[in-house]
């Protein structure tokens, strides 16, 4: 058993620090509060060729596994950019996953480079208002027309990136719910064109992660060809499992990260901020709260990182994914948490930061999948 990190991933680790170095603390604060999408983090991610981490050599990316693409995006949290960051960029990551696994050659090499490369954004089109987590009930259907290829009808809820997006994984039922033997059957997967003739795009106000763009979108007529179909038809449940659980294990460290570095924040204000003539992380119950999530902190990143070594060795990995979810979310908000309130009053103030870490963090707890459901 070996717990440490490779000679390439320690590089991997070094070289993506470097590059989030150049993007500071009022770079994050700025894109949060004029809720501006982060371009220049976006451009140099994908100019360090980090968005096809995990995507096959062949078609430009670096043919490294979801252990490394964790690293990466774990390393981007931690240096402070929050969920800001990793929204950026993780959805070219795992998004994708279904055309590696289940797309054609064909598919693969139209689609897969202009991702790699940051010359396309995609967006997820899979929940609904009415379906929420429940899949096997979403209403947008795709209806077969003459002469092949579909029109696809319906809304989508919780879209990032659709202010900005080209494509869009959109999930949609083939088959009525009512002539399938289990809910999730007859929906297929599609890959397409944002076609904004068709597509009308709401952003939800919300919370936290102001940079990167939350929307509902309704779909009127969007046609669909035959070959952006991915896999088979009524087969688009199981294409999308394929990216599930790499979300799930990324969406474990980027909350993993956002908890070290506002711990590491609160430890260091707690050595500096002196009160009643001494430092206040002399008091154990500054102290207490602050080890007790580096603990947690430790013991979520190495169940995401079981999960991410089970799934790169062809694995089953879902009960370890959807575990470091939880553990991950959970730590994560906790650190943040505690990290507010060893600053104090200050914690509530922008200049230090930590206020914008946890309304980040908070999230996910939610998405994409919540804790509630994580433990049934």
């Amino acid at each position: 058993m070996d717990f440490g990190l490779s000679e390439d991933q320690a590089a991997l680790r070094a070289a993506v620090e470097k590059l989030c170095a150049g993007f500071g603390d009022d770079y994050w604060l700025g894109c949060d509060r004029d809720h501006r999408f982060p371009d220049e983090f976006y451009r140099a991610m994908a100019d360090g060729g980090w968005l096809g981490i995990a995507m096959p050599e062949a078609y430009g990316g670096a043919g490294l596994g979801i252990t490394e693409a964790a690293i990466l995006l774990h390393t981007v949290t931690r240096a402070g950019g929050g969920m800001s960051a990793a929204s950026a960029i993780h959805i070219n990551i795992f998004g994708p996953h279904p055309i590696v696994v289940h797309g054609t050659d064909a598919q693969r090499a139209r689609w897969l480079p202009q991702l790699i490369r940051g010359e396309e954004r995609t967006c997820f089109g899979v929940t609904e208002p009415n379906a929420g987590l429940d899949t096997g009930r979403i209403e947008t259907r795709a209806e077969r027309k003459q002469g092949g290829g579909y029109v696809v009808h319906g809304q989508k809820i919780w879209t990032s990136t659709a202010q900005r997006a080209d494509k869009i994984m959109l999930l949609a039922r083939t088959t009525p719910r009512e002539e399938c033997r289990r809910s999730v059957d007859g929906l297929s997967l599609f890959y397409c064109d944002f076609d904004r003739e068709r597509i009308e795009v709401r952003e939800i106000e919300k919370m936290g992660r102001g940079a990167v763009d939350s929307n509902q979108i309704f779909i009127d007529g969007l046609e669909v060809r035959e070959d952006e179909r991915i896999g088979a038809e009524g087969e688009g449940f199981r294409c999308l499992l394929h990216g599930l659980n790499p979300e799930r294990i990324l969406g474990a460290v980027e909350p993993i990260g956002i908890g070290q570095n506002a711990l590491e924040r609160a430890a260091t204000y707690a050595r500096e901020r002196i009160v009643f003539g001494r430092p206040i992380g002399q008091n154990q119950a500054v102290q207490h709260p602050l080890a007790q999530s580096w603990a947690e902190l430790e013991a979520a990143y190495w169940m995401a990182m079981r999960a991410a070594w089970l799934y790169d060795h062809g694995q089953p990995c879902g009960v370890e994914a959807n575990a470091a979810k939880y553990l991950g979310a959970e730590a994560g908000t906790n650190a943040a948490m505690r990290a507010f309130m060893t600053f104090g009053g200050m914690g509530y103030a922008k200049e230090f930061h930590v206020e914008r870490l946890l309304r980040e963090v908070v999230i996910t707890r939610t998405a994409p999948v919540s804790m509630n459901l994580v433990l049934c």
